[in-house]
């Protein structure tokens, strides 16, 4: 009679018990596998076995078997222990493991991007998050995108680069962080990008030739620049003294050129250039374009007080070209032989003053010259005759002045 109230007793409410365990750990990271295993001594007595969480049921099985959780995550964190049921002589008896808390860790953080833009510069566009100590092996993947569009998809790198971000870069951006197999993944949150636009500054005007030195007929470049300033710029060329407006080109540069293909003493003037990007409009300042042309052949004339050259005379021999740039220097030559020289800084040509004797018969020509190539006149042939006195002086040697 005894033996009844003992087996009633045994089938009573579940015990824990020593003889039932829990085997699991205590800490794990998201997307890690983690089994809970249930066993005791004698596992061929258990018929049933049943999983807690936080006192719930996870679930039961009718033979020993482990749970499972194949991709831990954070909510997964809490109490865990089982429940077996086992035949003990005739009848059941119903045993409980010690509770074992398990906490699951993130595995990273979600990312968060940096990225700050000046248009028309390169940008590196970083995704960033951390893996704890003990994980630092794991191999990720990043995902970047902007608004509905994806720029990278599962690269390796952290980071991206675009060369030269404009403001149709402006736009929503965010990344995302996966491990290899995708067990976990996060998103960043969307950052609002908007690609900040310089001002132009600091516009220059120069000229190729340099010094705004140009010769007729020849290119002249007008070359406009800014020191800062981003994004499509409008550069306009003009000039001050007449306000012609010469051209106008757009371009994602910060220097653009105007050629004016042959230039002559019209172009002469002076210039400025102007800059926009849609921030301002900025004025260089103006550039004074000479044009030098070389001179033309110069044409000899000789001057004598009558109506022919006679020994004692003073002879005027004048050198002028009638087109080119001062100032000019003239030569004067007697039979290839030089004489002297004058330099004109405006127009008119120089002379030269020569005694006349009777050596002085031959031939005569001149040179002009402004730096940009001499040109020499035709020779004239001089005959000089008979003698003149003055004062009992009479003139048979050479002999010339200054004019």
């Amino acid at each position: 009679m005894l033996l009844w109230p003992l087996l009633l007793l045994l089938t009573a409410a579940g015990v824990q018990s020593d003889w039932l365990s829990i085997d699991m750990p205590s800490y794990a990271y998201e997307g890690d596998e983690v089994v809970v295993k249930c066993s005791g001594e004698r596992n061929n007595r258990i018929s049933t076995l049943t999983y807690y969480k936080d006192g719930s049921l996870l679930a039961t099985y009718h033979n020993l078997s482990s749970y499972t959780i194949s991709n831990a995550r954070p909510s997964d964190s809490g109490s865990y222990s089982c429940e077996a049921n086992r035949k003990f002589f005739f009848v059941y008896k119903t045993e409980k493991t010690r509770s074992v808390w398990l906490t699951v860790q993130d595995l990273f953080p979600p990312p968060t991007l940096t990225i700050r833009p000046i248009e028309g510069s390169s940008v590196t566009v970083s995704c960033d998050t951390r893996l704890p100590w003990n994980r630092s092996d794991t191999q990720l993947h990043y995902s970047f995108f902007r608004d509905d569009h994806t720029l990278i998809s599962n690269g390796s790198s952290s980071e991206f680069q675009i060369p030269a971000i404009g403001k149709g870069d402006s736009g929503y951006y965010w990344c995302e962080v996966a491990t290899t197999s995708h067990s976990v993944s996060k998103q960043g949150q969307r950052s609002h990008v908007l690609v900040q636009r310089v001002p132009v500054s600091g516009v220059f005007l120069e000229t190729q030739p340099q010094g705004g030195q140009a010769l007729a007929g020849e290119p002249l470049v007008l070359v406009c620049s800014v020191a800062e300033g981003t994004g499509d710029i409008a550069f306009s060329w003009h000039r001050e003294d007449t306000g012609e407006h010469l051209g106008r080109k757009q371009q994602r540069s910060q220097r653009a050129e105007l050629e004016i293909p042959a230039v002559g003493e019209s172009h002469m003037g002076r210039y400025y250039c102007t800059a926009d990007n849609g921030h301002g409009l900025a004025r260089s300042g103006a550039l004074n374009v000479t044009v030098r042309a070389p001179a033309s052949r110069p044409v000899l004339t000789l001057r004598v007080p009558g109506t022919r050259a006679v020994v004692g005379d003073v002879m005027e021999l004048h050198c002028e070209a009638h087109r080119g740039s001062p100032p000019i220097l003239y030569r004067f030559y007697y039979d290839d032989v030089f004489l002297g020289s004058r330099s004109a800084t405006s127009g008119g040509g120089a002379s030269f003053k020569l005694f006349l004797t009777a050596e002085h018969s031959g031939n005569y020509s001149c040179e002009a010259d402004n730096g940009l190539g001499a040109q020499l006149s035709e020779a004239i042939t001089l005959s000089v005759t008979g003698s003149k006195c003055i004062q009992s002086t009479c003139f048979g040697t050479p002999g010339w002045l200054s004019g």
